[in-house]
Formats: structure tokens, sequence, C-alpha cells
């Protein structure tokens, strides 16, 4: 596919400037200037995509126990800013699709992580992609979808086929290349660590695209450039400039 994402994405909406995953991440990274956001979205125990990173609420909220056992009529009432600061206090959850109509109003790309509860990840895969294929429809640019769990992006491809897709690594494990290219990916995204200049070419020559998560400092994206990968996410929208 033709490459239609910049170079820089803004890790859970504002990486660490604002509590992540919420509207008011989205609102500050934007204000920063960056145009493509990274979020991670899961299943509600009735089937309602949210955005949390964690299988348990207990960091990002003044919720307890594990998000995915929650309906969203609970989560939706959870603070998820108070956390962070007090200018944040009552900062609501988000749901995937305030996200995305957000993005979509806005003309923000979006890298959608899914993020599956334990043990949801081929159920997760599917009504996340089938939700972003409805969303996205008459879209210009569609998401990017990705994971770290196999099972999602396998059930994400058969629901909605055309999306794009990634997968995350935080290892190299046996077969990594394999497991993409079966899975119809278009990137790899990993620890920006994993990179190294035949690594690259290898992904590079398979024809697909290389991401990186979380690149906070510049001796990190300075070398990441020099080794000509395509994609840098970051906490540190302050920082770097998403236009260089």
């Amino acid at each position: 596919m033709n490459w239609p994402y910049p170079r820089w994405v803004a890790h859970r909406g504002a990486g660490k400037l604002a509590p992540e995953n919420t509207l008011a991440a989205f609102r500050l990274g934007a204000a920063h200037g960056y145009r493509m956001f990274e979020c991670d979205v899961k299943l509600s125990a009735d089937d309602v995509p949210f955005l949390m990173h964690d299988a348990t609420l207990d960091r990002t909220t003044n919720g307890h126990g594990t998000g995915g056992d929650k309906p969203w009529s609970e989560l939706s009432l959870l603070d998820a800013g108070g956390w962070h600061s007090r200018a944040f206090a009552g900062e609501p959850l988000a749901s995937f699709e305030s996200i995305a109509r957000y993005c979509l109003r806005n003309g923000h790309l979006l890298n959608i992580e899914i993020k599956p509860t334990p043990g949801t990840a081929g159920r997760t895969g599917k009504v996340v992609a089938q939700r972003a294929a409805e969303l996205w429809a008459n879209a210009h640019t569609p998401p990017l979808l990705t994971s770290f769990e196999p099972d999602a992006l396998a059930a994400a491809r058969e629901a909605a086929p055309d999306l794009p897709r990634g997968l995350l690594l935080d290892a190299m494990h046996p077969n990594w290349l394999d497991i993409a290219q079966q899975l119809g990916c278009v990137a790899i995204v990993c620890n920006h660590a994993l990179w190294d200049a035949p690594t690259v070419a290898r992904v590079q020559a398979a024809g697909l695209r290389t991401l990186s998560y979380t690149v906070n400092d510049e001796w990190a994206a300075e070398r990441l450039t020099a080794l000509g990968t395509d994609g840098i996410i970051t906490d540190r929208v302050d920082l770097f400039s998403p236009t260089a």
C-alpha cells in the first residue's frame, strides 16, 4: 500500500503531558501540531470499545478491578484525569467512538492498538476492527490497526480485511516476520532499541514499514532517522516537531 501516515505519532494522545488515552490528551497533542495519534482500545463487558492501556482500572482512573469486567455505563462515570493532575480532574474515559469522531472531524489520523483484556484477543480484534471499518467507511485515510496479539490481528483481518495492520513487538521472537506476513501486515512496530541496519533492511525488503515506540530522546530519534525507519511514536510532543 502507499504509506499515507506521517513520520511522527503522538503516543496515547499527548504522551505524559495529559492523562493518557483521553480526549483531553488528543486535544493537547493536536495543539502541539500532531496530526496522528496512537491509542489503546479494549472492550467493556458489554462490548463497547473504549480507550485504556492497562487491564485494570487502578492506575489511570478512580475505579478498581478489571475494566473489561464492567459495563460501559459504569466505566463512563469514572474519573480518568485526576490521577494525572488537578487540572484534568473529572476527565472521563474516552469511548472509541468519541475519539474516532474527534479525529475524523479534525482530519487527524489514528493508530489503534488493539489491547485486549487477557483472554479476549479474538473478540476484541473483531469488534474493534468492525467498528473502525464502520466509522472510517467514507474517510480518505483508514486507521492503522496494531497489536502484540496475533490472534487479535487475525480476527481484525477477518472482520475488516481492508484496514491496514501492523504487528507490535517487544522482542524479536522466532518467526516474527513470517507471522506478520501471514497476517497480511503492512508494518512492524517495535521497541526502538530493537532496530538495527540489518533488521530494518530485512523488513523493508519484505515490503513492510518500520515504526518505533516509544521514542523520547533526541539521540534515539536521530539513530532511527539514520537507519531509515518510517515512523516514530513519542510521548515528547513538547520536544519533537511533527513536521521534522
